[in-house]
């Protein structure tokens, strides 16, 4: 199996969370078979999540947005993880979305008579894992695709694939046994490298 250099993002504010115990299972597994690992939680990373002027202006981006622009470009594999929250990833997510996620680092629109755009991000897998209260089929019939926005709106948009998903439902109160073997589930997924 070749190695690859991953990165493991944490988009859920909590740190001491499933989620974050999920980035230590994935990072303690691709470690293991050799694979090159960083990890970032957003809940260690500081910056203004609102993009003030919307593309009128574009804002300095703080050390910490930087960083996590060069951990992407420099993976070949991007992990992220993060609960949905009110059928959406967390507020604080999205405000890096809109902070990092800008033209030039992520994409560029194509001038001219041909409309479209060009992927920065090609040439990079992802693996996208979910945790929700609510099963993800419910989530689908009564709202629509929740994670759509990130896989296919910023993941596939900026040239990822392929973009896979694990997701894991009814977390609300899950018991240390299921919990385990949950994070066992990730830490061979990190094994893989997938």
């Amino acid at each position: 199996m070749r190695t690859k250099k991953i990165f493991i993002f944490v988009g859920n504010p909590d740190k001491e969370s499933l989620s974050g115990a999920f980035a230590e299972a994935y990072a303690r597994g691709a470690r293991a078979t050799g694979h090159e690992v960083r990890v970032t939680y957003i809940s260690d990373m500081r910056f203004d999540p609102i993009l003030h002027r919307g593309y009128k202006a574009i804002q300095d981006l703080e050390p910490d947005l930087v960083t996590f622009q060069n951990d992407v470009r420099w993976c070949e594999h991007f992990v992220s993880i993060f609960p949905v929250w009110w059928s959406d990833m967390p507020a604080l997510m999205k405000g890096l979305v809109d902070r990092a996620w800008m033209p030039g680092f992520a994409f560029n629109f194509r001038k001219g008579l041909i409309p479209g755009w060009i992927r920065r991000l090609r040439g990079r897998s992802a693996r996208v894992i979910v945790t929700s209260d609510t099963h993800p089929c419910l989530l689908w019939i009564l709202f629509g695709g929740n994670i759509n926005n990130w896989v296919r709106g910023v993941l596939r948009f900026s040239g990822f694939a392929p973009v896979r998903k694990t997701w894991f439902s009814s977390m609300r109160g899950v018991s240390p046994e299921r919990a385990g073997k949950l994070i066992a589930r990730v830490e061979r997924l990190g094994r893989k490298g997938r």
